[in-house]
């Protein structure tokens, strides 16, 4: 591994967990005609959420992250056979709320305290992103919140990878880039990062056009991980 400087890190599924929101609402009074289906109704508003991010990109329709994260909402719940204003209201305000996993603030106050630089790549928008992280008690931890809202277009274009190299002032070797969205750690790969797929799922590798250089089942590991280098 190239003389890492700094570790940048996905938001959504890599440092904070997209479905506690479903999980946490199915758990409150009156959600007992819809808790079971929550697993469900997690994972299709996640899968609809990148794929509608997805398409804007190819299409050229851009819009923020937040608009996508309820249109795949919306798209989850007509799925369920569910009609309920109140809950799409709770489930678009907890999304506000998510707690990083739960080895994440210890293992960004190890890389810290050895002088590592931090930030955030995401497709979420710059107040969903400062939501998150307030929300999970990381103020002050990141050098850099970075947005795709200041290119206009999702992962994976490389616009939105040259975002780390202008902000840091890094060459893109220098940087490892750490996701759980294994399509996110390829196309980092290709674009020259050193990557880290945070695969929590057991998944597959995805057949792109770069492969991640490491694979994690949680972020606990990666301290560990970088003494390695």
């Amino acid at each position: 591994m190239a003389r890492i400087e700094a570790c940048i890190f996905d938001a959504y599924g890599t440092l904070f967990d997209v479905g506690a929101a479903a999980r946490i609402a199915a758990g409150e009074a009156g959600a007992e005609g819809w808790a079971a289906s929550w697993p469900q109704i997690a994972a299709d508003w996640r899968r609809k959420q990148l794929e509608y991010s997805w398409l804007r990109a190819v299409a050229g329709h851009h819009c923020d992250f937040w608009q996508v994260t309820q249109d795949g909402l919306d798209w989850a719940l007509a799925a369920a056979g569910l009609d309920d204003a109140g809950l799409r209201e709770r489930l678009l305000s907890l999304y506000w709320e998510l707690a990083a996993f739960p080895e994440v603030p210890a293992m960004l106050q190890t890389l810290g305290a050895r002088g590592m630089r931090l930030g955030i790549l995401s497709n979420g928008s710059p107040g969903m992103l400062d939501g998150a992280v307030r929300s999970a008690g990381l103020q002050g931890v990141f050098e850099c919140l970075l947005s795709v809202e200041s290119v206009g277009v999702f992962k994976p274009h490389a616009r939105v990878y040259d975002l780390v190299g202008e902000a840091l002032g890094l060459a893109p070797e220098a940087v490892l880039f750490v996701s759980s969205n294994g399509w996110d750690a390829c196309a980092g790969a290709a674009y020259g990062f050193t990557t880290v797929w945070v695969n929590r799922d057991g998944a597959p590798m995805d057949r792109l056009f770069g492969t991640p250089d490491h694979m994690l089942r949680d972020l606990s590991a990666l301290p560990a991980l970088l003494d390695g280098a």
